[in-house]
């Protein structure tokens, strides 16, 4: 099965579609979020159901929106 996450990220260039990268996961108090390969992009927050299971992914899409960069990373879980 396939999981898609989105990333918010600052700047372009570090990473292009297809790219595998690792995942690593942060706790907050109540929830967990997600840094994509060397703090390339940061993704919301999520609770323990929704917990990610897998430790890398792969770039799917990255857009430009009026809010900033975002990037679509798959995942095998």
């Amino acid at each position: 099965m396939m999981r898609t996450m989105e990333f918010k990220m600052e700047r372009t260039g570090l990473l292009q579609e297809g790219d595998i990268l690792p995942v690593t996961e942060g706790k907050l108090p109540d929830s967990y979020y997600y840094t994509l390969g060397n703090a390339f992009a940061m993704s919301a927050n999520y609770t323990f159901r929704e917990r990610l299971h897998s430790d890398s992914g792969r770039v799917l899409e990255i857009k430009e929106t009026p809010k900033g960069f975002f990037v679509t990373v798959a995942f095998d879980e």
